[in-house]
């Protein structure tokens, strides 16, 4: 994994907007029999590859050091469908179906010192604080959709993805090798965050979520054994905590999570940390966040996590202040983290000159070495794809002036 020994590499948390061509093609697109898989088809793989190759070339251009795939092969029912980055799994594992409810539709389900459950979606706290906002298409809050259909666990849980991800690593090393970079990225997803979804089979939660490790580790093989960099997506670290009702304690919080630890930890054994980064999140949505938890309270548990570096969010507005987190915590020797240096929660475009000041702020903290700038959470969806590449654009020149500052 590329560290910042001699200049401060850039990269970015995984989607990144789609081609206009490539939209319409995921649009038109069919479902299987089973409602939410989609059909693939030779004229579709064709048009994808060389998206993904484009993509990989214009990352470069920008000055994107450690480029991914954008996660265009993560099927998408919609031009802003913010689920792709999950849903994509639904397609790829067996046993879900849409027979049963979920995770929108079910009922809220309360939670009691000792008992931390997940509600519904539509029961999140942030949401009951602030409901003329949530409820309000005209209020900014909840700018996309996620129109993809969510299933329920109705069977054994397994992995059927094979000719996918292959796909996705063919897309991504023949990007690179046209562009002439070492090293790129692909996005999977955490069990954790697979088990989110509606459990009507298996006996108890923590066996829905270990029967999602076993599911997804073969899919974490097989990015790694292509030699490229597996970046674990996992928003249930951080944002389980807004989705139980009422607020748990801090202790019985860490309880529930540190199952979600050791399931990743268990689906990622033996595989090496080096090719291994992990994207910690509150959700992203655009809202107001105001339950969101605090690094400090999760920060020891995701560096348990067996992977060589760390993302998350730092740059937007409620999540800031809180590079002061590493005045306290020491980074482990080896491991780099990649905060977000510029953010998708605004329209605003960072200036170079901010993202120089951001990045000095980690590096006096942790080493310039140990510092990858990159974004708070995927670009794809959350703005307008060519507000996207300006705050590319920008992350990449305030990461040159870091670097002419720390290297002088």
């Amino acid at each position: 994994m590329l560290n910042s020994s001699d200049r401060i590499q850039t990269t970015h948390a995984g989607s990144l907007p789609r081609t206009p061509e490539l939209i319409a093609a995921n649009e038109a697109r069919e479902f299987e029999d089973d409602g939410f898989t989609f059909r693939r088809t030779p004229e579709f793989e064709e048009l994808e590859a060389a998206a993904v190759a484009d993509l990989v070339a214009r990352q470069k251009a920008i000055g994107i050091t450690v480029p991914g795939d954008g996660e265009y092969g993560k099927a998408m029912s919609s031009a802003v469908d913010y689920g792709a980055w999950w849903s994509y799994s639904f397609q790829r594992v067996s046993g879900l179906s849409l027979e049963g409810s979920n995770i929108f539709t079910a009922p809220p389900v309360r939670s009691t010192p000792g008992n931390v459950q997940l509600t519904s979606f539509t029961d999140r706290r942030d949401r009951n604080l602030f409901p003329e906002a949530y409820n309000d298409p005209t209020g900014g809050v909840e700018s996309g959709s996620i129109a993809t259909p969510f299933p329920s666990t109705t069977g054994q849980l397994k992995y059927v993805g094979q000719e996918a991800i292959a796909n996705d690593i063919a897309n991504l090393k023949n990007g690179l090798e046209a562009s002439g970079l070492s090293e790129g990225f692909i996005t999977a997803l955490s069990p954790g965050s697979g088990s989110r979804v509606i459990n009507e089979y298996y006996a108890t939660e923590e066996e829905h979520i270990w029967a999602w490790a076993d599911a997804l580790r073969e899919e974490y093989t097989a990015i790694i054994e292509a030699g490229l960099i597996l970046q674990i997506d996992d928003p249930s670290i951080a944002e389980n905590w807004d989705q139980i009702n009422p607020e748990p304690s801090i202790e019985d919080y860490r309880a529930f999570t540190r199952i979600r630890v050791e399931a990743l930890n268990y689906a990622l054994r033996d595989l090496p940390e080096d090719q291994i980064r992990f994207h910690l999140c509150w959700g992203s949505w655009h809202g107001p966040h105001t339950t969101d938890i605090e690094l400090k309270n999760i920060v020891d548990l995701m560096l348990e996590i067996n992977a060589g570096a760390y993302s998350f969010e730092a740059a937007n507005a409620r999540h800031e202040h809180e590079w002061r987190v590493w005045e306290d915590v020491k980074l482990p020797e080896g491991k780099l983290i990649l905060p977000g240096i510029v953010g998708h929660a605004t329209n605003v475009v960072e200036h170079p000159e901010l993202v120089a000041e951001r990045i000095g702020r980690f590096a006096g903290l942790v080493g310039r070495e140990n510092v990858l700038a990159s974004t708070d959470c995927g670009l794809g969806g959350r703005i307008h794809p060519q507000i996207a590449v300006a705050k590319l654009e920008t992350l990449a020149r305030g990461a040159e002036l870091a670097t002419a500052r720390l290297w002088k």
